[in-house]
C-alpha cells in the first residue's frame, strides 16, 4: 500500500486521468462536477497538457472528437443536463470508433432538476443517449478510490476497444472526501493507433475519421462491424462484486454510492438471520448478466436513486425467472439502510 492522500472524488478523477496519460481536457462548469474542471485547469498547464473551458458543452464534446481523432487521450466531464447537450457529439464519437473518457457526475432531473445526487441517468448512459445503433462502455464506481481506479481503467479499456467510455458517478461520490492510494492506480496501457489523423509526414496515405455513409449498404456494414465488437465486449468485460449469494433468498443489486447504503442494510439483515446477498454491477454496460444467470434466489431487489431504471436489465439478465422488486428514492434523495431493510422484510413475507 502506498501513501494515502485525502481527496475529493472529483479531484481523484482528475489525478487518475493525468497519471493515465490524459493531456487534453475540454469541459464546461456545472455542479456537482466543477471541481474536476478546476483541478484540471490548475494541473494541466504544469505538465504541458491542454485545458480548455469551452463556450458550451456542445463545443467541449466536439473538441474531444478532434483530439481523439488525432490519437490523443482526451477527456471531458459534466453533469446530467450537460451530458444531454453532449449527446450528439457522443454519438459521433461512437460512430468514429474514437476512444475517449466521458465523466458524468449525476444530479437530479429531468431538466435542470437540482444539484443533489441521483442515478437517474442510467437509461441515458447504458441505452445510448444519442441517436443510432451504438453503446458506450459504462463504469460505475462506489468510492473515491474506485473513482480513481476506474478512471485509469477507462482510458485503457477505451483504447483497447476503440469505444468511448463513461464514468457514471453521482453528486455524493464527486463531492465526498476519502483517502486515496494513488500508487494503486493502474498503469496506462497505450494502444497503437495507426488509424489516427495526425499527419502523414509524406510517408503514408492520409487517415480520415468519418461518420457519414451515403450508401445504405456501406452504413449497414459499418454498424454491423461495430455490433460484432460490442458482442466481444459483452463477453469479456462484465465486471461485478458479489457476496453472500449462494444461500440468499433475496439478492439486492445496486451500484455507485447506493451500494454502500445496501451494504449497511445487508449487514443488519444477516445479523437478524435474513438470508440476503449482494450483486453490485461495476460495468453497467455491458451489464454483468452472466452472474445473474447462475444464482437462484426467491427474488431480486434493485436499489437505486431513480424510479427503477436498472430493473429491466435485471429482469433480462435473470430471464424473469423470479420477481424483481424496487426500493429507491429520486429527486436527489438517497435511500436509507432502514428503508432497504424494511423493503427486504416486506418482500420476504410475499415470497416465503
Amino acid at each position: 500500500m502506498g501513501e494515502k492522500v485525502l481527496m475529493k472524488g472529483n479531484e481523484a478523477i482528475g489525478e487518475a486521468a493525468i497519471r493515465s496519460g490524459c493531456r487534453h481536457f475540454f469541459g464546461y462548469p456545472i455542479t456537482p462536477q466543477t471541481e474536476l474542471s478546476a483541478y484540471m485547469a490548475k494541473k494541466m498547464p504544469k505538465i504541458n497538457g491542454v485545458f480548455l473551458q469551452a463556450e458550451s458543452e456542445v463545443s467541449a464534446i466536439n473538441m474531444v472528437y478532434g483530439a481523439a481523432a488525432a490519437g490523443m487521450r482526451a477527456m471531458t466531464s459534466s453533469s446530467s443536463p450537460g451530458i444531454s447537450l453532449k449527446a450528439e457529439g457522443i454519438s459521433y464519437l461512437a460512430a468514429g470508433d474514437l476512444p475517449c473518457v466521458i465523466v458524468n457526475i449525476v444530479r437530479g432531473g429531468p431538466g435542470l432538476g437540482g444539484i443533489q445526487p441521483a442515478q437517474s441517468d442510467y437509461f441515458q448512459a447504458v441505452k445510448g443517449g444519442g441517436h443510432g445503433d451504438y453503446h458506450l462502455i459504462v463504469l460505475a464506481p462506489n468510492s473515491v478510490q474506485e473513482l480513481a481506479h476506474l478512471t485509469a481503467e477507462a482510458f485503457n479499456i477505451s483504447d483497447e476497444y476503440r469505444i468511448p467510455t463513461m464514468i457514471l458517478g453521482d453528486g455524493t461520490l464527486g463531492q465526498m472526501m476519502e483517502p486515496v492510494d494513488l500508487d494503486a492506480i493502474p498503469e496506462p496501457i497505450y494502444a497503437d493507433k495507426p488509424w489516427a489523423a495526425k499527419g502523414t509526414d509524406n510517408k503514408r496515405k492520409k487517415n480520415v475519421v468519418e461518420t457519414l455513409y451515403l450508401e445504405a449498404s456501406e452504413l449497414e456494414k459499418k454498424v454491423l462491424e461495430r455490433e460484432e465488437k460490442y458482442n466481444v465486449v459483452k463477453e469479456n468485460l462484465q465486471r461485478y462484486e458479489a457476496h453472500d449469494i449462494d444461500d440468499a433468498d433475496i439478492i439486492i443489486s445496486s451500484y455507485g454510492i447506493t451500494s454502500r447504503v445496501v451494504e449497511t442494510a445487508v449487514k443488519s439483515l444477516r445479523e437478524e438471520g435474513i438470508k440476503v446477498g449482494v450483486i453490485r454491477p461495476i460495468t453497467l454496460w455491458p451489464f454483468p448478466e452472466k452472474i445473474f444467470k447462475t444464482v437462484k434466489p426467491k427474488a431480486f431487489l434493485s436499489v437505486e436513486m431513480s424510479t427503477g431504471q436498472m430493473i429491466e436489465d435485471i429482469k433480462l439478465a435473470c430471464e424473469c425467472s423470479v420477481p424483481v422488486y424496487f426500493c429507491g428514492r429520486t429527486g436527489g434523495i438517497i435511500p436509507t439502510p432502514d428503508e432497504v431493510a424494511e423493503k427486504v422484510k416486506s418482500i420476504m413475507k410475499e415470497v416465503q
